[in-house]
């Protein structure tokens, strides 16, 4: 089996090899694609595609017989072959150069380009403290979000008194400003709007000392 990725350049041809054509239906050259061999598995591989992957099946399982209903299959990346233009200079795949398109229900797809592509900083080795350890005040905020939320549970461990006392005393302190807990906690939000997590949780633990 190969798995070759789609991109915004090539989903009409993937939507159009989706079609049920008869089983000696050469898909292929239906949709004008280029087979290419693998290297360790018999199907062909799609040039057009940056990513490919040869896999071997370790066990396909029927998700229904209705509408809708298909079939999760579960293999294994024996080899990948990637495109050098979607790389950057150190070697790992640019996201913004492999312009992916994902499916979605009926006749909807999805494109990761442009504005709709975000980083999100995957939690490390050490764990975060999580939202069962956030104070109560905090945790059953009325302002903050669930990302919010997750983004001060995603902390290894929370500033010290003495980090907070110094924040205290900066000239960035705007605590004596703010005259209850709904703006203590909008202000914390537009410290984490601008990933200044740190900061925001000096600001929220300042209020208690």
């Amino acid at each position: 089996m190969v798995i070759n990725v789609v991109t915004y350049s090539m989903v009409q041809q993937a939507s159009l090899a989706s079609a049920e054509y008869p089983k000696e239906v050469n898909e292929f050259i239906k949709s004008g694609f280029t087979p290419i061999p693998s290297v360790k598995v018999k199907p062909f591989r799609v040039k057009e595609s940056p990513v490919q992957m040869e896999c071997k099946v370790l066990e396909i399982k029927e998700t229904g017989t209705g509408g809708g209903s298909g079939n999760l299959i579960i293999c294994e990346i024996i080899l990948m072959h990637i495109s050098e233009d979607i790389l950057t200079a150190d070697k790992k795949i640019d996201q913004r150069k492999i312009d992916l398109v994902g499916r979605m229900g009926g006749h909807w797809y999805c494109r990761a380009h442009g504005d709709a592509l975000f980083e999100q900083p995957q939690p490390g080795p050490n764990l975060g403290i999580g939202i069962d350890a956030l104070p109560a005040n905090i945790r059953n905020s009325k302002v903050l979000s669930g990302n919010d939320l997750g983004k001060l549970g995603n902390v290894t461990q929370l500033p010290s008194d003495a980090a907070i006392k110094e924040y205290k005393s900066s000239e960035n302190f705007i605590l004596k400003e703010l005259e209850n807990e709904v703006e203590l906690h909008a202000e914390a939000k537009k410290l984490l709007d601008a990933n200044a997590t740190e900061e925001a949780w000096k600001l929220l633990l300042a209020w208690a000392i």
